[in-house]
Formats: C-alpha cells, sequence, structure tokens
C-alpha cells in the first residue's frame, strides 16, 4: 500500500449482521463503550471539515456507559445500511452509471474517529483483551470499517467519497497494525504470555505492511519462548483469539501479512522446541567433521527428534492451522504444508549429511537406522499431506515426501557401497602371519559378526539393494543368489523372480572369506594344523550362522550343509595326517618271522610309537581349538581310534619283552595314560609327557 491507498479487502459479508443481531450485542458490555461525551465534539479530521450543529442532536450523556454503548450501536447500524445501499448498487451494476447516493458524513466520521479512540486504548494499556466477551465487537467494528473502505473506493472520483475513503483507510491500516501486532504477541509461548499476566502493554514492532517501511520478514523467536512445545501449543481461548484476528485480517485484504507473520513464528517456535527433544541443529560441514562416535550419538536423537515431529508436531500443528484459519482449508492447508516443508528441510539436511560422509563399515548400522525412520515416517506423511490438494502456486516450498525420498534414495545408495565395500576389505587382508595355534583369525570373527549385525537388518537391507543396487553384478550373482534361496524357501517375499540381490551379495562375502581363510591355512607348514585352522574357522562361521535366523535363511541350507561336509573333511584330513602315521605302528605286518615274533622290529616299533605320542602331544597342547563341542570332538574320534588299537597292540605283544627294565623302555604308556594326553592336547598350552609315563 502507498501513499494514502488502502489495501483493497476481500468481499465478505461476515461483518453485517441484522437488526436483532446487533440489539442482542448491546446486552455483551461492548468494549466501545464508556466514551466520554467529549469524544463527539468539535475535532478536525483528515480530509473531513468539522462537525458541529449535527453531532450535538446525538450525544449522550456523560458517563451513562450504556447510552454510549447504544449510540455506538445506532452508528453502527446507519453504517450498514449505508453498506447495503452501495451493496446493492454493486449487486445491480447500477454504480457505474449514475450519481452515488449522498454519503453520511458525520455518521463515518464518528463512527471511525471512535473505532480509533478504542484501539488506541488498546495500544496504551488502559484496556485489555482480558474477556472472552469484549474481543468479537471489535474485531466486528474492524470488519466494518474494512468493508467500508471498500464500499466508498468506488466512487473515490467524488470528493466527499474519497475524503471518507482516506479516513476509512487511514484507520483500517491503524487496526491492521494493531491486529498484527496482537497476532505476533498471542504466537508466542502461551507460558510467557500467562507469566505477563496478560497484558496488552506491549514492546512496539515496527508493523510488516507499515506505509513507510518495507516489509519486516524476519520476525524472530521471543526471548521469553521456552524450548518446549506443547500439544496443543495454545490453550482454546488463544486459539479463539487468533482465529478471531486472522479472519479480521484477511477479510481486510491483508492476508498475506498474517499468513507470513503466523508462518515465520510457528517456524520459530519449530527451532525452539529442537533442544528440548535433545537434537541441535547443525550444518552439514560440522556434520562432516565431527568423529564418528560423537555423529553416532547425535544420529540416536536425531532419530528420536524426527519421528517426533513427524508423528506428533506435524499432527499438532495441521490441527492449529485449521482452527486458527477455520473456514478457510485453502489458507491452512497452505500454512501447514510451509510448515512442514521448512520443518522436513531443517531436520533432513542432518541425514543427507551422514549420507555424504566417507564410507565406513562401521557406518552400516546407523545408516540402516536413519534409513528406516525415514520409511518409517511416510505413511503418516501421505496421511497429513495427501495428493492433490490445492498448492500455492507463488510458493516455491519444497515438497516434504519428496524430500524425504531423495535422502532416504541416498541413505540407501551409501548402505549399498557400504557393505559392498566388505568385498575389498576381504580381499585386502592379506596378511602372511599365520594365527598361532590355528585359532580362529581375527578376520574371521570381524566379517561373520559384521554380516550376522548387518542379516538383523534383513528385511530393510533387502529392500536397499532392490531399489538402489545397481546391476552391473546382477547376470554374474544370479546363480549365488537363486542357491541362496535354500531348501526351496520363498525368502524374497513377493519377488516372484526369485533373486534376492542382497542375499547374493551375501554369498559373494561368504565365498570371498572361505577362500581368503583356505589361502591363508597354506601358511602353516604342518598339514594337520592347517586343517586345525579350517576347522576351527570353519565351525565359527557355521555357529554364527546357526545362531542367526536371518543369516541362515539368506544363505540357505544348502550353503549349510555344503559348510558341514566340509568340516567333516578337514576333520578326516586332520587324523589322517596326524594318527595314520601313529597307527602305523601299531600294525601287525612285519612283526613275524617265521612263526614267531622278531623283538628288534617289535622294539622299533615301540620306540617309534613312544615318540611320535610324545612329539604329537608336545605339539597339539599348544594347538587352539575354543569351541568346546569342536575340542570335544576332536578327542574322542583320537581316543576311538588309538587307544583300542594301542590296547590290542600291548595285549598282544608286550609278552615278548623281557619283564622289568627291558618293558619300561619300550612301553612307556598304558591306555589310560595315553588317553589322558590325548585329552590334553588343543587346550594352548603345551606340556611335558614326562609325568604320563607309566610308573
Amino acid at each position: 500500500m502507498e501513499g494514502n491507498q488502502p489495501r483493497f479487502p476481500h468481499k465478505s459479508s461476515s461483518f453485517t449482521a441484522s437488526r436483532d443481531e446487533k440489539h442482542h450485542e448491546i446486552d455483551r458490555n461492548l468494549s466501545l463503550g464508556s466514551l466520554k461525551l467529549e469524544q463527539y465534539g468539535k475535532r478536525e479530521t483528515h480530509g473531513v471539515d468539522t462537525i458541529e450543529e449535527e453531532e450535538t442532536e446525538e450525544k449522550p450523556i456523560a458517563g451513562n456507559a450504556e447510552e454510549t454503548q447504544a449510540s455506538f450501536f445506532i452508528i453502527s447500524e446507519d453504517i450498514d445500511l449505508f453498506l447495503t445501499v452501495l451493496l446493492s448498487l454493486e449487486e445491480d451494476g447500477r454504480y457505474e452509471n449514475r450519481e452515488p447516493p449522498d454519503i453520511p458524513e458525520p455518521t463515518v466520521e464518528r463512527f471511525v474517529t471512535l473505532l480509533e479512540k478504542e484501539i488506541g486504548r488498546y495500544e496504551s494499556g488502559e484496556a485489555k483483551w482480558c474477556s472472552d466477551n469484549d474481543e468479537f465487537p471489535l474485531l466486528d467494528a474492524i470488519g466494518r470499517v474494512s468493508k467500508l473502505t471498500a464500499a466508498v473506493t468506488r466512487f473515490s472520483s467524488d470528493t466527499k467519497y474519497n475524503q471518507a475513503m482516506n479516513r476509512a483507510g487511514g484507520v483500517l491500516h491503524h487496526a491492521m497494525c494493531f491486529l498484527e501486532d496482537e497476532f505476533h504477541s498471542l504466537l508466542q509461548d502461551p507460558r510467557a504470555k500467562q507469566d505477563a499476566g496478560n497484558s496488552s502493554l506491549k514492546a512496539k514492532r515496527q508493523p510488516s505492511f507499515s506505509l513507510n517501511h518495507e516489509p519486516d520478514r524476519r520476525v524472530r523467536p521471543s526471548s521469553e519462548s521456552t524450548s518446549a512445545e506443547s500439544r496443543p501449543p495454545y490453550p482454546p481461548e488463544t486459539v479463539e483469539r487468533l482465529h478471531g484476528i486472522a479472519d479480521a485480517m484477511i477479510s481486510a485484504g491483508y492476508d498475506i501479512e498474517c499468513c507470513q507473520l503466523f508462518a515465520i513464528a510457528r517456524h520459530n517456535a519449530f527451532e525452539a522446541g529442537l533442544p528440548s527433544l535433545g537434537f541441535d541443529k547443525v550444518s552439514i560441514e560440522d556434520v562432516l567433521k565431527m568423529a564418528w562416535e560423537s555423529l553416532e550419538s547425535e544420529i540416536a536423537t536425531w532419530i528420536k527428534a524426527f519421528r517426533h515431529t513427524i508423528t506428533a508436531s506435524f499432527a499438532a500443528e495441521r490441527d492449529l492451522c485449521e482452527a486458527v484459519f477455520a473456514g478457510r482449508p485453502n489458507v491452512s492447508d497452505r500454512l501447514f504444508r510451509r510448515f512442514a516443508s521448512d520443518a522436513t528441510v531443517q531436520l533432513i539436511t542432518f541425514a543427507e549429511a551422514v549420507a555424504m560422509t566417507k564410507r565406513a563399515a562401521e557406518k552400516l548400522f546407523k545408516v540402516l537406522d536413519i534409513y528406516e525412520a525415514l520409511s518409517d515416517v511416510m505413511p503418516a506423511v501421505d496421511a497429513l499431506l495427501p495428493e492433490g490438494a490445492e498448492q500455492d502456486e507463488s510458493s516455491i516450498i519444497a515438497d516434504p515426501k519428496e524430500e524425504i525420498a531423495s535422502v532416504r534414495c541416498r541413505l540407501g545408495e551409501a548402505a549399498v557401497g557400504i557393505f559392498c565395500d566388505l568385498e575389498s576389505s576381504i580381499k585386502a587382508d592379506s596378511s602372511k602371519t599365520p594365527v598361532p595355534g590355528g585359532a580362529v583369525h581375527p578376520l574371521t570373527r570381524y566379517v561373520t559378526n559384521y554380516l550376522k549385525y548387518a542379516c538383523e537388518y534383513k528385511n530393510t537391507l533387502e529392500q536397499v539393494f532392490k531399489e538402489h543396487k545397481h546391476s552391473e553384478k546382477t547376470s554374474s550373482n544370479a546363480e549365488d543368489g537363486e542357491a541362496a534361496g535354500g531348501g526351496g524357501n520363498d525368502r524374497n517375499g513377493s519377488n516372484g523372480e526369485g533373486h534376492n540381490p542382497f542375499a547374493a551379495q551375501l554369498m559373494e562375502a561368504m565365498n570371498l572369506l572361505h577362500s581368503n581363510l583356505e589361502s591363508k591355512s597354506r601358511l602353516y607348514k604342518d598339514q594337520a594344523l592347517c586343517n586345525i585352522f579350517l576347522m576351527n574357522n570353519g565351525r565359527y562361521i557355521a555357529k554364527k550362522v546357526k545362531g542367526s535366523p536371518e543369516i541362515h535363511q539368506l544363505l540357505g541350507q544348502t550353503w549349510y550343509r555344503k559348510q558341514s561336509s566340509e568340516l567333516r573333511q578337514y576333520h578326516k584330513n586332520y587324523q589322517r595326517e596326524t594318527w595314520s602315521r601313529v597307527l602305523a605302528c601299531l600294525r601287525d605286518d612285519g612283526l613275524q618271522a617265521k612263526g614267531s615274533v622278531a623283538k628288534p622290529v617289535l622294539k622299533e616299533r615301540f620306540k617309534s610309537f613312544n615318540a611320535m605320542i610324545e612329539e604329537t602331544h608336545k605339539a597339539q597342547s599348544s594347538w587352539v581349538v575354543s569351541d568346546e563341542q569342536l575340542q570335544s570332538e576332536l578327542r574322542v574320534s583320537v581316543s576311538a581310534v588309538v587307544v583300542p588299537a594301542y590296547r590290542s597292540f600291548l595285549g598282544r605283544f608286550s609278552q615278548y619283552l623281557d619283564p622289568g627294565r627291558q618293558t619300561e623302555k619300550y612301553i612307556k604308556f598304558g591306555p589310560d595314560d595315553l588317553e589322558n594326553l590325548i585329552d590334553e592336547l588343543f587346550d594352548g598350552n603345551p606340556s611335558s609327557t614326562g609325568s604320563k609315563r607309566r610308573p
């Protein structure tokens, strides 16, 4: 609005009332009451001549509030009658080709002067909006001056109408400044308002639609605002008052100012409430520089804040918009969408920054947590922001659903990349130092546990790989993916093609680990220890897979049977490499010649057996089999083969040795001693066999 030209209000019938309604309002203790006699005296006005004689007839007795109210009511009725005449001309289309009716200048002047003074009383703190019934007559009066301004503007070429237009337009602008200030004050934290005793005496702000200033679009949060937002954010009486003011401003044509003030205030309230959820606003640069340990904690609080915002704050904000702008669904929807857009963009920036951080294996699970949070809120977002709603063509606000979907896609691609990088990590582990005692290799522990934890996100990772995995490996892994189906189970839900890219990727990681372990097993010079190493690692993997329904389902029963078969083969290989040579000493071949036992050969057999037992015990007692079940299985299987064979050999040939010294020299172990020695294998503690000799 420039110069003295007022803003044209939208056409509205909300300010016209029947005579019965007006008379009823007299009993409501109008806020425009208690006006003194002098208010009707001589005055100078903007472009209106001094009114003297005509006013005298209608002056009420000074101090009589009821008569003053009745006087103002009569003036309002006269204004309504005048407006009815003007509106009837507009409806008939006759005002363009005829002289306008005489304007009741004294009545118009009295009306706008009384309204202007009443607004001044509120601004000065002399009057307060402390009664639910006080505000509505004031808003009615403001609505009436708005309609009056619009009506007389059509005949502004007439001098008197032009003067009335300028006078009413000036008061209307004054009223809008007042309402804007009240609107802004009410939008602040209601608890701060209560602490202030509902005072109307407030620090003045420059109105956003000042005649002499550019619009101020930087309404900042009140210093009295607290960090927490209640639900609902305002008590019912405050919402009702906000609705009344918004309706008056929009009807007067100040919809842009009203809506922008509301939007900025609610955005500021949202920002102020974030710390109460444990989340402080951080920039993308701050996230990229943040140590991962600190970022993990920030992610947890962000997820909490994000879920609360979408599921609780958005619903409360939509209800508030619909209540404040009741009867104006397009306005309330536009404001809510703007709030949702601002809040979403502010929060989603953090998730976007996480997706931009350098890839690392340990980040996978937090990335998936954010991805799941974004996926989980989409039904709520769809319900709150349905498709097909009217959009504000002049606005370039972001669509929250598109923003969430975009960042979700980036996180999905990041998760796929992180998981696929596991292949590179396995390949890169080419250490040439064997693990002492053939124990489980650290790579085995890391990869297997990583995959186990990853498969706790099985459903999410399957979705991520289907939606965001590029297809360069699809054909090469298709066969593995089908094999990963395991046992004919449909592990892919509704995927009728039977190909699960995540299962194929998991299978690829397992195959790479298996190949790496076989390569590391060749670092051992002892073939028996090589098989112990493979057995240890294979058993560790099998137990982890069996203990995780998710990873077992993905790898499938076929893979598990193959793993079990390989473990049995390692076991056989170990027994062949170690104990076949020991058992060869207990064979009958070559011991008898011409019907008698060759003692020298027998003595050599006992010596060889004793040496092998001592050597095996010394070496293999330092080997490590940490899995108790596997350790027990190995010992039992060795004892079952070696001890009976040794006992039988002793029973058949010990008698051919001379009793006493010769027997002690060649028969160092009894069957029980031998069994005890075997029970000391794979403890990881080398020990002497001297104490095990037969007394």
